[in-house]
């Protein structure tokens, strides 16, 4: 007979400042797949509140418990890719460490991927009683449309898979923001066998929701480079996009100088290019370049560089122009050509030289722990996994690196 795996099913579950959360998830994971042999493993962003370190402790006397730590790196949806590539298991899940997504249905969840021969079986948030609204039938069609298969919640973030699908598929994802079953569906070379099981989704625990209002914006870049076929980085649409306000902030001050300043030409030209490249600076930096994001000292320095590269970039724009108005082309056509020639250039070397990914500082101190006296811990195992977290917690000390400078994180 051919032997059992050792892991049936690896849960993945990244965090980013969830330590609060670690045990007591661990404690309802042990609960609910009492019987089933499995691993969980905690993809972690390099938290600062040290969550890590406290997955870690447990790791040491648990080996159903492993952490992989990301330095200098950031996204659910990368972090969830290391995570599950990382194990062996047939089976593989996804969920989040906020304890909103409802453990006790995973076995069922797993029971209806293996009897039903599925690919994915997708845990679909019920709605009565949460902040989230059913999907309107034009979205619901457009999400279909993008997943190429039968779902209603394809936000979900709490899933299980087949390995085989996952294998599969993996090469054609994006891995760009917090979407990953979105992400998963739609890079299949086929259409997904894929089930949903209703579950309520719980308030948060601990600790605060990480998903702002540029998770919306790493949703439209997904959604972008879904639909194109990756014959379009989604980071440079973004920052055409970013360019285009860039350029009306341009001829608004243009005009506002020249006509209500009454200033030379050659001022005003200066002042509004000056303006709108910092525009367009500042806002790539929050939202194009997000992952590697400038701070402190770095920031001046990008600042500086993405003036240079955009100054020959302008440059470059109107040799090109200049080119293809000589060879006949229509004045609109010029400044077309000249104006993509431009943006290529800026992009690539800004990508390249202004936003590239910087060290960080390492030093940090680590707060310690609350859990202890509140009245979310019942379990007496459970506390003795929250009173080791709390050692490791108050004796964590990140050093600095030797080698590297501190830089604002």
């Amino acid at each position: 007979m051919p032997s059992q795996p050792a892991v049936e099913l690896a849960i993945i579950i990244p965090t980013f400042e969830e330590r609060e959360n670690i045990p007591l998830i661990l404690m309802r994971l042990t609960q609910a797949l009492a019987g089933l042999r499995y691993e969980v493993i905690f993809v972690d962003d390099d938290s600062p509140d040290g969550t890590a370190d406290v997955v870690r402790a447990i790791a040491g006397i648990d080996p159903k418990v492993r952490v992989i730590q990301r330095i200098n790196r950031r996204g659910l949806t990368a972090a969830c890719l290391e995570g599950l590539l990382s194990t062996a298991a047939p089976y593989l899940a996804v969920m989040d460490a906020d304890l909103q997504h409802d453990e006790a249905i995973l076995p069922d969840m797993l029971a209806l991927l293996q009897t039903a021969n599925l690919d994915v079986v997708v845990g679909q948030r019920a709605y009565n009683g949460s902040s989230f609204a059913p999907a309107s039938g034009l979205r619901r069609c457009f999400h279909r449309a993008v997943c190429r298969c039968r779902i209603d919640d394809p936000l979900s973030g709490y899933f299980v898979m087949r390995r085989e699908f996952f294998m599969e598929t993996v090469h054609r994802m994006s891995g760009i923001g917090s979407k990953i079953l979105v992400d998963l569906l739609a890079s299949s070379a086929y259409t997904p066998m894929l089930r949903e099981i209703s579950y309520h989704l719980r308030e948060r625990a601990h600790g605060e929701d990480k998903l702002g209002a540029l998770a919306a914006l790493e949703y439209f870049q997904l959604l972008v480079d879904k639909l194109v076929g990756n014959a379009i980085p989604p980071s440079f649409i973004l920052f055409a996009l970013v360019g285009g306000g860039g350029l009306g902030i341009y001829f608004g001050l243009l005009t506002f100088a020249l006509f209500r300043l009454r200033t030379s030409f050659d001022v005003a030209q200066i002042a509004a290019a000056a303006a709108a490249m910092t525009f367009n600076f500042f806002l790539n930096n929050t939202i194009t370049f997000r992952g590697a994001r400038l701070r402190g000292k770095r920031l001046a320095r990008g600042l500086a560089g993405f003036y240079a590269a955009c100054s020959i970039g302008m440059w470059i724009n109107l040799k090109m122009a200049h080119a293809a108005g000589a060879l006949g082309a229509a004045w609109y056509t010029a400044g077309v050509l000249g104006l993509a020639a431009g943006s290529l250039w800026n992009y690539g070397v800004t990508q390249m030289f202004v936003w590239r990914e910087g060290r960080k500082r390492l030093n940090r101190e680590v707060p310690p722990p609350n859990w202890l006296g509140t009245d979310t811990v019942e379990d007496s195992d459970c506390r003795s996994l929250l009173a080791l977290s709390q050692r490791v917690g108050t004796a964590a000390r990140v050093q600095p690196a030797k080698a590297l400078k501190n830089t604002e994180r």
